[in-house]
């Protein structure tokens, strides 16, 4: 399988330096609309909205949804009323900061290089901003936005990069794709850490050896990723999710994943099998669905009230027919399997490390313990995500 590469935006393949362009783009932002709304007010709207996007771990609402329900309300205007403004300003207005940023030499060859050798690339940048922020910033690294396979914005992520769902909702848009991966960036916190905490390989950008969190792959200058790819056997950049922090992180970003990949879909693509043997996409979800209720609840509960439980696993793959699932109604069957996973992951959080370890007994994997068995729930999506993917890009 072909390497797939997560890059950072900011102070990777751009130097940006966020701490001043952060200001720099809320100043001209408030001063945009100052007649419309007093500047001391929009500034605080803008600070509080992105603490709580940063604070977001909620599957079923993106980014986006979570700072406008609070951005609009603070500054006391609905959406509609400054929708034409704010078009304007990311048109007309905000690409005049460009003078504040430098493009970086090394960027463009690096990623024709990545583009030529068949990797599978994606921007991961904090999905902090609008498609539009995030499409200018690229373009001013000499980048097409529109020849990457993912590139993370606002309006259809869930997480921050504080979180390592955030780096499992990236690879999950891409469809689980099996092989090495490989995220570069410069910030030890948002970049290397939680991708780190999924079970990723990563490599520290400009980082000093001082600085260095010492988990890291490779670490360096952007131009001397291409030497230091060529030089290692990249079957070593697989991933591994077998830790409590990746496991939880997968589990969390399912419903996300599932709701990016599906919301613009038809009642007819929801429908749609791509042979006789597949399932359409309600199909898939109402099996997520009934799994997470009628099969991992149980074996929670079962984990929860015996040492060396035995872990049933009944055969699930005739339930699309015998339940009907191409007939029922594909976005309320994401709804309720997200709520369901919400709940069954709160239980998974509050247990302690000698819980987890339990033994217990799994009527196909044999003797396992509380952690594996969670694990087989996050393989479980992985592969129905897989599954979802590939349905998709046949419709």
């Amino acid at each position: 399988m072909p390497l797939t590469l997560l890059f950072d935006l900011d102070d990777t393949l751009l130097d940006t330096n966020l701490e001043s362009f952060v200001p720099a783009y809320f100043q001209a932002l408030t001063q945009c609309l100052e007649d419309r709304v007093l500047p001391t007010v929009m500034l605080r709207a803008l600070v509080h909205g992105m603490s709580l996007m940063n604070e977001s771990a909620d599957p079923t609402r993106t980014l986006q949804e979570v700072f406008e329900s609070d951005f609009y309300t603070g500054l006391g205007i609905p959406k509609e009323e400054l929708a034409a403004d704010l078009e304007k300003f990311y048109d007309e207005v905000f690409p005049t900061l460009q003078v504040l940023i430098r493009p970086r030499p090394e960027t463009v060859p690096l990623i024709k290089w990545a583009t030529k050798c068949g990797y599978r690339i994606a921007i991961a940048t904090d999905p902090l901003f609008p498609r539009k922020v995030t499409y200018h910033r690229l373009r001013w690294a000499g980048l097409d936005p529109e020849g990457f396979e993912l590139v993370s914005t606002f309006e259809d992520f869930h997480f921050t990069k504080s979180y390592p769902a955030y780096y499992a909702e990236v690879l999950g848009r891409l469809g689980w794709t099996d092989g090495p991966v490989l995220m570069v960036g410069d910030n030890v916190q948002r970049d290397l850490l939680p991708a780190h905490q999924l079970g990723l390989k990563t490599f520290f950008v400009d980082g000093e050896a001082d600085s260095s969190p010492g988990f890291e792959a490779g670490r360096g200058r952007l131009e001397d990723i291409r030497p230091w790819l060529e030089s290692i056997d990249v079957s070593t950049l697989e991933p591994s999710y077998k830790s409590r922090e990746a496991i939880l992180g997968i589990m969390l970003s399912t419903p996300a994943v599932l709701q990016g990949l599906t919301h613009s879909l038809t009642e007819a693509q929801w429908r749609h099998e791509p042979t006789h043997e597949d399932w359409a996409m309600n199909e898939i979800l109402c099996h997520l669905r009934d799994t997470e209720v009628d099969i991992h609840q149980l074996q929670l509960e079962l984990m929860l009230e015996k040492p060396d439980a035995f872990i049933p696993r009944p055969d699930t793959g005739v339930w699309a027919s015998e339940r009907e699932y191409l007939h029922e109604d594909g976005v309320q069957a994401l709804k309720d399997f997200a709520s369901a996973r919400l709940a069954n992951l709160e239980k998974i959080r509050t247990l302690d490390d000698e819980t987890l370890s339990g033994r217990a007994r799994h009527a196909i994997f044999g003797p396992t313990n509380f952690l594996e068995v969670v694990g087989f729930m996050a393989d479980h999506d992985q592969m129905h995500v897989q599954q979802a993917w590939k349905t998709l890009k046949n419709l």
